[in-house]
């Protein structure tokens, strides 16, 4: 399951502590942001390579208890008979993890950076990880009190997976049927965007169509704020389409 992305943005408003975490993969195989990509209010986690959901969703699960983020996915994988072939990482509110199991699949490796994971396997080499985080570390905004001088996380996201892309991606060059997915979860929102949760399940440029997906996603919210104040509200106007 190729690569991915794990992001912890802090930030204070209104005098409150507050978290971005976003996750961010892909992979050359059909929907990845199913069993790959984790987040809730305390933390992000992907879990890849002989993928095991259940690493990611009770690893979000056991950060929401509030375990940290190495407790909690050091947890999992003692009590995993196949650790040796996951790669699983992540961050929580504190702290982040990153592993690699001896028995994934070649190229695989990890970085853990400030407040960022990345990891991935089956890769053309190292630059793919590389790329990613130092595309992500120029675009982060973390300690700023707001983003509205930067792009939105899932944005960002998008673009650090590219540069993995460019840099290689992932080996399998016979598999064309590849998937993309970014998630994101801001405990200072007062509801989450649309365009914070978004897959491309099927597709032959996934990192492409998931940012076109997001253009549209998030120009389709805005359009909607603007005609009818609230598109989620049942009494706005019927526009004679679904």
């Amino acid at each position: 399951m190729t690569f991915s992305i794990c992001v912890r943005e802090p930030y204070t408003a209104d005098g409150d502590q507050q978290y971005r975490f976003g996750v961010a993969v892909t992979t050359r195989l059909p929907g990845v942001g199913v069993p790959c990509p984790h987040v809730n209010e305390h933390g992000a986690v992907a879990t890849q390579s002989v993928t095991n959901p259940r690493l990611g969703s009770a690893g979000v699960d056991y950060l929401a208890d509030g375990l940290g983020v190495e407790d909690a996915l050091q947890a999992l994988l003692n009590a995993d008979d196949n650790s040796s072939e996951r790669q699983l990482h992540g961050v929580g509110r504190t702290g982040s993890f990153a592993f690699s199991g001896d028995d994934c699949n070649g190229w695989y490796g990890d970085r853990a950076g400030e407040n960022y994971t990345v990891a991935g396997n089956l890769l053309t080499g190292d630059a793919v990880v590389e790329r990613t985080a130092a595309a992500y570390e120029d675009q982060r905004v973390d300690g700023a009190t707001d983003a509205e001088d930067a792009d939105p996380l899932a944005s960002r996201l998008i673009d650090a997976l590219g540069a993995g892309q460019a840099a290689g991606g992932d080996k399998r060059e016979a598999l064309t049927v590849q998937s993309a997915a970014v998630t994101v979860v801001d405990t200072g929102a007062a509801e989450s965007p649309y365009w914070n949760d978004l897959r491309v399940d099927a597709s032959e440029d996934p990192i492409v169509d998931l940012r076109e997906t997001y253009r549209l996603a998030k120009a389709g919210y805005e359009d909607a704020i603007e005609l009818y104040d609230d598109p989620d509200d049942e009494d706005a106007p019927a526009t004679g389409t679904d």
